[in-house]
């Protein structure tokens, strides 16, 4: 993924478009349903970009990001970041024009679900009540909900049709002359302002393997007409959303079959779940603990060699349990959750590669998760394609230098200057990264007796995370 000023600089231009009228009701749904998926900074960014656009209009005037950075007071680097999330949650589209050298984009406002949408999304919902908690999401649906009223407690509906109240006009009153056609018709370069519905959103359906989970069923079992597009669109969510591959979707879906030998969407989702949760005790899915996708593992047969151990834990454990690992057992600060989810979200690395880039930042920089040197040498992955483990290892190995620079630049304090001395070599190295070097010439060894004994410590987690 490029870097921000390479989308974005100060003195492109950008032009606000409504998808449709926004209404005061949507600041609630934005506010307590989107607010914790999203943060503030990306609730801040769709409200200004909302108020440029006039009341009861569809297109607001032309301007720049440097006024956009100093109505938010944010850097352009936040900005964009902000754009991404509003983006991927399906609350913004992005439109953009190069002519004659100058960018211009034009940011079109999505609005969001309404709240029957959203507590009924199948994935937005799991996000949002795995963030909040119980209580607090039984508070908002309580919030967005009223009481349902019957009209069978003796009411007896006594509406007039409209043939009882207007009378049927004669054939030539409804006639009109021809040059009055254009009156009547809206003219071709214009719209009626109104509202369309909102989609929930839909993953790409090329991520699930539908081949091998049609392969895995028998049409007696399951008729070729049952996966519908409908059926296949809520498999896609449900697979991403829970990490299920196609093996374990025949299950899943058999058992949400109805007499009429059709998939019950509502049966599916429920049943995804309830799979989910029984094989993580109850809890609900996160980013952070979702593991690397099985068409992007590897290790096919049992691990033998010491790198193909590791290989075998990368792909297997969610960065959350190797940040768990790292650290003894101990649960990671939130700051260190929220950069890896950053990283994951923003960068689209797979959580094997995560783990790898974790792993080896942490040994780099004495065991701190360094936020600045994590997404530069993420951002660096995800321009080079990585997706697997081993590719993220490779590279790192060929690129070791590179990053050692960049390491030494990071722990640089502002307006120190550069030192002539070279830097003595002593950080720590993961045990893949060894296992390499060891064929051509080995590593110097530390000199300080911590980082020694900090290398052994880890050494001797990583053999009983192999256990």
């Amino acid at each position: 993924m490029a870097q921000h000023w390479q989308e974005i600089i100060p003195i492109d231009r950008y032009t606000v478009a409504a998808n449709g009228l926004l209404h005061e009701y949507d600041r609630k749904v934005l506010t307590f349903l989107y607010q914790p998926l999203i943060g503030a900074q990306c609730l801040s960014l769709y409200m200004t970009l909302w108020a440029e656009v006039e009341e009861n209009r569809l297109w607001s005037e032309s301007s720049s990001h440097h006024i956009l950075m100093n109505l938010m007071d944010m850097n352009l680097k936040d900005i964009h970041a902000a754009r991404l999330k509003l983006e991927g949650i399906g609350l913004l589209k992005v439109f953009m024009k190069v002519e004659e050298e100058e960018r211009s984009f034009i940011y079109e406002l999505q609005p969001p679900l309404d709240p029957e949408q959203f507590f009924l999304d199948g994935m937005l919902n799991i996000f949002l009540y795995k963030k909040i908690g119980k209580n607090h999401f039984a508070r908002l649906k309580r919030f967005f909900c009223d009481q349902k009223r019957s009209t069978a407690d003796g009411h007896k509906e006594v509406t007039r049709a409209f043939q009882d109240v207007y009378a049927s006009a004669t054939p030539g009153s409804l006639q009109y002359h021809s040059d009055a056609s254009e009156d009547l018709n809206v003219k071709g370069d214009q719209t009626f302002i109104g509202r369309k519905e909102q989609k929930s959103i839909q993953v790409d359906r090329e991520s699930f393997d539908f081949e091998l989970l049609s392969a895995g069923l028998s049409e007696t079992l399951l008729p070729k007409k049952a996966l519908n597009a409908k059926v296949k669109d809520a498999i896609s969510n449900l697979a991403f959303l829970y990490e299920i591959d196609p093996i374990q979707m025949k299950n899943i879906l058999l058992s949400a079959l109805n007499e009429e030998a059709e998939i019950d969407i509502e049966e599916l989702r429920k049943a995804a779940r309830d799979w989910y949760q029984f094989v993580h005790h109850d809890q609900l899915p996160s980013l952070i603990e979702r593991t690397q996708p099985p068409l992007y593992q590897s290790q096919k047969k049992e691990p033998e060699t010491q790198e193909e151990k590791l290989i075998r834990y990368f792909e297997t454990a969610s960065p959350l349990q190797v940040l768990k690992d790292l650290s003894g057992g101990a649960e990671p600060s939130q700051s260190d959750l929220k950069i890896i989810e950053e990283v994951m979200f923003k960068q689209k690395l797979n959580p094997g590669v995560v783990n790898v880039l974790i792993q080896y930042v942490m040994l780099k920089t004495d065991m701190k998760l360094t936020k600045g040197y994590i997404e530069k040498i993420a951002s660096h992955w995800a321009r080079k394609k990585v997706k697997t483990v081993k590719e993220s290892m490779d590279l790192a190995k060929s690129n070791n230098k590179q990053y050692l620079e960049w390491a030494n630049g990071a722990g640089t304090a502002k307006g120190q200057g550069r030192s002539n001395k070279k830097p003595i070599r002593t950080e720590m190295i993961p045990d893949w990264f060894n296992e390499d070097e060891k064929k051509t010439v080995d590593a110097p060894k530390p000199s300080d007796d911590d980082v020694e004994a900090k290398k052994k410590a880890i050494q001797e987690k990583l053999k009983s995370f192999r256990k």
